[in-house]
């Protein structure tokens, strides 16, 4: 018999993330999987209350908490003593966490602790024959490997593709408070602020439908001179008016460190690839790019994929993009804009 731990941590203001409710749902459909199997969640932070009834009705056996002011901020020593406890609480064999980065830096130290396994990234969780199998990618999402391990409690952090965020109405839940032995030591760590990056607009939205990649042809010669000025206009207008995200590809990234002009409002957060961040939006739209490994790599979980490039024999025509605008992008670009700005 399985005992199923969601383990999860509140944000700042007291609430649960998307995160933590697709966690919570894919137990859920673990537990209605799995025969004579309990549902527990486990909750971290300053204050757990409000955030264990706003998801009572989802009809968890068991409910814990480690809560108190030292929980508030993600500090290593403290998250790991919470999800120690919680999981010794529990007695969980099978502990299922969203792979935030709170939680992802301190459940592999965790796993050490209970003499248990862990497995990251995961994408799919499947039940054949009684036996749970974890999904997940390796190699910036080259090669996909199913996995199923006999050793107990196996942690795993989840993706948030895993599943549908959780929805249903809120109620009360008694929650078992539990107090894990801090060291003397485990308080030096201190959150003394947030400070945002330095880019001059918000061009990152993880929750946005669509991403707008920007390749390297932005800062190449248009009508024989580098129009930087017009692309970061143009681009900066698409984002304003679809609220979309921005990604970029690593050639235009770099090319601030070959002393080149580039987008001002660009930094490596927005590398998307093979040696960035993979997206999950959506939809997608790359433009002045070549399409070729690293944006097919990158935009593996976009739904739908479309580009702009002059080039009606790029990589993106061979079957990588669903749709492909054979035009000059700054030119397609600025007509979008007009017919968003009609509405």
């Amino acid at each position: 018999m399985e005992k199923v731990l969601c383990l999860i941590h509140t944000e700042t203001d007291g609430t649960l993330g998307k995160a933590a409710l697709v966690t919570l749902q894919a137990a859920l459909e673990l537990t209605a999987q799995l025969a004579d199997t309990a549902l527990a969640v486990g909750l971290v932070g300053e204050q757990v209350q409000a955030a264990a009834d706003h998801i009572a009705s989802c009809g968890a056996a068991s409910w814990l908490g480690v809560a108190g002011p030292e929980y508030g901020a993600s500090r290593y020593s403290t998250d790991a003593a919470a999800a120690e406890a919680l999981i010794g609480g529990s007695e969980a064999t099978l502990v299922l966490a969203p792979a935030t980065p709170r939680f992802s830096r301190t459940l592999p130290g965790v796993a050490q602790r209970v003499a248990g396994c862990v497995d990251t990234k995961v994408t799919a969780l499947t039940v054949q024959e009684g036996k749970l199998l974890a999904t997940r990618w390796y190699y910036r999402q080259r090669m996909m490997a199913t996995l199923e391990r006999s050793k107990r409690p196996w942690l795993l952090l989840l993706d948030a593709a895993v599943a549908a965020p959780w929805q249903g109405e809120a109620g009360s839940a008694s929650v078992q408070l539990l107090t894990p032995e801090l060291a003397a030591t485990s308080l030096r760590t201190r959150v003394l602020g947030q400070e945002q990056a330095s880019t001059d607009a918000k061009t990152i939205r993880p929750e946005a439908e669509l991403l707008f990649v920007a390749g390297a042809g932005w800062c190449k010669k248009q009508d024989g001179e580098v129009q930087i000025d017009k692309a970061e206009s143009l681009i900066l207008d698409c984002l304003s008016k679809t609220q979309a995200s921005l990604g970029s590809s690593k050639s235009l990234v770099d090319q601030s460190g070959e002393g080149d002009r580039v987008l001002s409002f660009l930094s490596h957060l927005n590398q998307v690839g093979q040696t960035g961040a993979t997206p999950r939006h959506a939809k997608g739209l790359a433009t002045c790019c070549h399409g070729e490994e690293p944006h097919v790599v990158g935009w593996r979980f976009i739904n739908e994929r479309r580009a702009i490039n002059t080039d009606a024999g790029c990589g993106w025509a061979q079957g990588k993009a669903d749709v492909l605008y054979v035009a000059d992008a700054f030119a397609l670009v600025a007509a979008i804009n007009t017919l968003l700005a009609e509405g």
